[in-house]
C-alpha cells in the first residue's frame, strides 16, 4: 500500500501540451524553464515524481516543487518569481543633494562632473552616481547645440514658408533650392577592414584629398524628386546656371516658388535681374540662421550619410559619378517629406526656449 499523501493527477489540455512541448525544445528560452516544461509533460504522461527525477536527473524536491507550482498557478508558475532587492543604502536627501550638485555646480578643475569626480566629492561610489544619473536622465558629458535667429522678420518668414509647405499654391511648383559646397573627394590611404560578426568596419584616419565639388539641388516638395548639378565652384554664375536648368525643367504654364537661404550668391544683382525678368518666379528667403526650414537640407543629410561620408573617391569625377548614381536611384523611388509642424507650433517652441534662457540667466 503506497505511503504519503496522494499526488493529484496532472491534467494538461492539448493546447497547453503543445505550448509546453514548444518551450521544452526552444533554444532561445532559459534551459531551466525548458526543463520545468519537460517535468510537466512527463507528469501529464502519468509518471511519478521518482521516475521523473530519475529520467531528468533531478532531485525529488525539485520535481515536486515545479509540479505543485504548475497545479496552483498554471504556466505562470514555471517562471521564477521576482526577488526583492536589498535595502537602499542611500537616502532621498542624499539623492536630492547629488542631483542638485550635478545641476548647479561645476568641479574646480573642469567644465563638468564625471562619475568618479562627483563620487569623490560626495563620498559615494561611482557606480551609485552613474545609477542616479541614469535614473534621472542626467548626462553632464553631453551638450545639445542650438542657434536662435536674429532676423527681424523671423515670424513673417516662418509663416510664409510653412504656409507653402502645408498649403501649396495651385498651378505652381514649390522648389527648395540650395547648394552643398566643398564636398571633398577623399581617398583613404590604407585598405578598409571589412565588417564582421562582432566588430565594425575598420577605416584609417589618414586620407588623401583629390579636389572638391559643389552640389546644387532643387527639391520638389510635392513629389520628393530632386534636380541636381555638380559644379566646380559656388559663385553666382554657377547658381544662375542651375536656375536656368530648373527653368527648363518646369512647365512654362506653372509658377515657381523658390525657398532659399540668405547666402550672398542667392541675392547677387545678376540673379535678381534674371528673376525679375521672369514674373512666374517667387523667392521665399528663410530667416537668418534658420536653414532647417529648407526641406532640401533633409535631403542633403540623406546623401551625405548614404553616399558621401563613408565613400572613398580617387578623383572628383568619381565623386560626381557616385552622387549622380545616388540621385538616379533616389528619384526612381522618391517620396515627398511629410511636413507636419505649423508656424504656431514652431513659434511656440522658440518662445519656450527664449523663456528658458531668460530664466536660467537670473
Amino acid at each position: 500500500m503506497p505511503l504519503g499523501r496522494p499526488i493529484p493527477p496532472m491534467v494538461v489540455s492539448p493546447e497547453m501540451q503543445e505550448q509546453l512541448q514548444t518551450m521544452s525544445r526552444a533554444r532561445s528560452l532559459p534551459q531551466a524553464l525548458a526543463q520545468r516544461a519537460r517535468i510537466i509533460l512527463l507528469a501529464a504522461d502519468g509518471l511519478s515524481n521518482t521516475h521523473i527525477a530519475a529520467q531528468l536527473r533531478l532531485s525529488l524536491p525539485t520535481v515536486g516543487k515545479w509540479r505543485r507550482r504548475y497545479l496552483l498557478q498554471g504556466l505562470v508558475g514555471l517562471y521564477d518569481e521576482a526577488k526583492p532587492g536589498g535595502p537602499r543604502s542611500i537616502s532621498d536627501a542624499q539623492v536630492a543633494a547629488l542631483i542638485r550638485k550635478t545641476l548647479k555646480t561645476k568641479p574646480k578643475d573642469g567644465t563638468h562632473w564625471t562619475c568618479r569626480s562627483l563620487a569623490a566629492e560626495t563620498k559615494l561610489s561611482h557606480v551609485m552616481v552613474h545609477r542616479i544619473w541614469r535614473a534621472f536622465g542626467l548626462q553632464p558629458h553631453r551638450q545639445k547645440h542650438f542657434k536662435l535667429s536674429t532676423d527681424p522678420f523671423f515670424v513673417e518668414k516662418v509663416r510664409d514658408i510653412v504656409g507653402l509647405y502645408l498649403n501649396p499654391p495651385d498651378k505652381a511648383m514649390v522648389l527648395c533650392v540650395d547648394e552643398k559646397s566643398q564636398i571633398q573627394a577623399l581617398d583613404r590611404t590604407q585598405p578598409f577592414l571589412p565588417m564582421g560578426i562582432g566588430y565594425a568596419e575598420g577605416v584609417t584616419h589618414d586620407y588623401a584629398r583629390h579636389g572638391t565639388t559643389t552640389l546644387f539641388a532643387a527639391l520638389n516638395i510635392a513629389t520628393g524628386e530632386v534636380l541636381t548639378a555638380c559644379k566646380k565652384r559656388h559663385r553666382h554664375q554657377e547658381y544662375l546656371s542651375f536656375l536656368k536648368r530648373v527653368d527648363a525643367s518646369v512647365p512654362t504654364e506653372m509658377d515657381v516658388h523658390l525657398v532659399v537661404d540668405n547666402y550672398a550668391t542667392h541675392k547677387h544683382p545678376a540673379v535678381k535681374r534674371w528673376l525679375a525678368a521672369r514674373p512666374r518666379y517667387h523667392v521665399h528667403f528663410t530667416p537668418t540662421s534658420a536653414s532647417w526650414l529648407n526641406q532640401v537640407e533633409i535631403w542633403f543629410n540623406l546623401i551625405t550619410q548614404r553616399a558621401i561620408r563613408r565613400g572613398t573617391f580617387k578623383s572628383v569625377k568619381e565623386l560626381v559619378s557616385r552622387i549622380d548614381q545616388f540621385v538616379q536611384h533616389y528619384n526612381a523611388q522618391c517620396r515627398p517629406f511629410v511636413w507636419t509642424a505649423t508656424a504656431e507650433s514652431i513659434l511656440e517652441k522658440i518662445k519656450r526656449l527664449c523663456q528658458y534662457i531668460s530664466e536660467t540667466r537670473h
